[in-house]
């Protein structure tokens, strides 16, 4: 079988490792997508273990490499980051770009149930494509793409706890800055799972990272570390922490710690705080 077509299209060395974007056509999304990697040192000598970030609303795959911070420590815990954008783009579906937080740029890592939106697939895209990609194509030689975890932010951050605990085997350790972690209670979860799943709040639940802990009955149980700042203008209405801290309790999953931060905001200047601590709680994992 071909490796499938992948082009770089840009890279700089950060830290003795180098960012690598690439461009691919997504038989998922049924469009052009874009992804970054960033390959620390230790990759040039053997496989690395990987690191997936999910961004948040409005970003590509470039916000979290350029803002976050994240390559000097990567580059001295030996971890790949890999982050793809969050939703298709140049589809023209009508309304994509009318507003910030549905369509274009808001994927919400879901697979779109309704007709007009079929092409939003960012979970299976996540989940599935993008990793099996990475197995294909040379770009991944280097990626132990068998010692892999998930951080996100946002709505990246729900993204990284859904596609952690619905699939518990792949991801050692999940970790999200101020996710939105009951979605189908959240104003930005209830637009885009009626706009993407339809009316059917049942359908929504498997979206739900609140949900999925209080129902969780898996044996292999992946540690999760969330943070989110005490100063969000988004903690109450959208983000509700406390939420998936009860869903915790109830399940008696055991592996989850919820930090608020004192002071901190929804901005990568709260990400560039603590991303030394999401790196390396990984890492602990993925090193072991």
């Amino acid at each position: 079988m071909a490796a499938p077509e992948v082009a770089e299209v840009g890279v700089n060395k950060q830290f003795g490792g180098f960012n690598r974007r690439y461009k691919h056509q997504s038989s998922s999304l049924g469009c052009e997508m874009t992804f970054t990697i960033y390959y620390p040192p230790a990759a040039a000598s053997g496989k690395v273990p990987v690191l997936y970030f999910l961004s948040g609303l409005t970003c590509n795959d470039e916000n979290f490499i350029i803002k976050a911070g994240a390559q000097r420590q990567a580059a001295a815990r030996g971890v790949a980051l890999i982050a793809p954008d969050t939703s298709p783009r140049g589809l023209g579906v009508e309304g994509e770009s009318e507003s910030w937080d549905f369509g274009v740029g808001a994927g919400f890592y879901v697979n779109a149930t309704q007709p007009k939106w079929k092409n939003w697939r960012m979970y299976e895209y996540v989940t599935e494509e993008l990793p099996a990609l990475l197995r294909a194509a040379p770009l991944g030689s280097n990626l132990d793409l068998d010692r892999a975890s998930v951080c996100g932010h946002s709505m990246g951050g729900h993204g990284a706890l859904v596609v952690g605990l619905r699939n518990p085997a792949r991801f050692r350790t999940i970790s999200a800055f101020s996710p939105i972690s009951n979605p189908i209670n959240a104003p930005w979860g209830v637009k885009a799972f009626t706009g993407y799943l339809g009316e059917d709040r049942s359908a929504w639940k498997e979206y739900d990272a609140s949900e999925l802990l209080r129902g969780f009955k898996g044996d292999v149980k992946p540690a999760i570390l969330v943070d989110t700042g005490s100063a969000d203008k988004f903690l109450a209405e959208q983000l509700k922490p406390e939420s998936l801290e009860a869903a915790a309790k109830e399940s008696g999953y055991g592996h989850v710690t919820v930090r608020l931060q004192d002071g901190y905001d929804h901005s990568y200047y709260f990400i560039s705080s603590f991303i030394d601590d999401h790196i390396n709680f990984h890492a602990d994992a993925l090193t072991k």
